[in-house]
């Protein structure tokens, strides 16, 4: 049994299947966390509005899941999902011809998983995934920046048969001035360390880069 929560400006006490947008990290679903704390965060995106944690416990024997972040797939695998579902604003030629390789070389298929597992793109952390694409920091000190700020992983309900599986067990009303703050100071904090730590990183001969994945074809077997 799973314990979920639901960071939103409503209670949820029967999510929409196929709801959602499209263009959320692995599109359609359900975006939750198992981290209290953090849907709290999720659910304050204005200071001057309160925010509601839905709460709701999964039975996942049975569940087709992926996680990405379970060692058998790759930080690529996530940016490759990322691309296919969200609008990256690519304008260099690396980017772009990178945004095509990966697609074709670290895509995943979806349809067959019931959850979906994996680090949560929020601003900061979309910002780091662009910098990778544009040739700007390697794969390694992509790894390390998804670490800052403690954002965790989200718990993406995606099949019908997870819906139906998904029971409600009430929700909380969370202040919206003290959590938004904490949200704001959590990407703030996370951005920094970006900059002062991460980018200013001694780079190895072992360091890889988006263009040498591309310049020796590499795919997920040769990482």
């Amino acid at each position: 049994m799973l314990n979920l929560y639901h960071g939103s400006q409503a209670i949820i006490e029967k999510p929409y299947f196929h709801g959602g947008k499209a263009t959320n990290d692995f599109g359609y679903g359900f975006y939750c966390t198992e981290d209290i704390e953090l849907a709290k965060e999720w659910a304050c995106g204005n200071p001057d509005n309160n925010g509601i944690v839905n709460k709701y416990s999964i039975d996942v024997a049975g569940m087709i899941i992926l996680d990405l972040t379970d060692g058998r797939y790759s930080i690529l695998n996530w940016i490759a999902l990322l691309l296919k579902f969200r609008t990256f604003n690519l304008s260099s030629e690396v980017s772009i011809e990178a945004k095509e390789y990966l697609l074709n070389k670290f895509s995943i298929d979806i349809d067959d998983f019931d959850i979906i597992i994996g680090h949560r793109a929020d601003d900061s952390y979309f910002t780091f995934a662009r910098d990778f694409l544009n040739n700007t920091i390697s794969i390694r000190q992509l790894s390390e920046a998804m670490k800052l700020g403690g954002l965790g992983k989200q718990t993406v309900i995606v099949s019908k048969k997870a819906f139906d599986s998904l029971q409600f067990k009430g929700f909380e009303v969370v202040n919206g001035s003290e959590y938004y703050a904490k949200r704001k100071n959590r990407d703030a904090k996370a951005r920094n360390d970006y900059v002062d730590k991460t980018r200013k990183t001694l780079l190895s001969k072992e360091d890889i880069f988006v263009i040498d994945i591309m310049r020796r074809e590499l795919k997920d077997e040769s990482l």
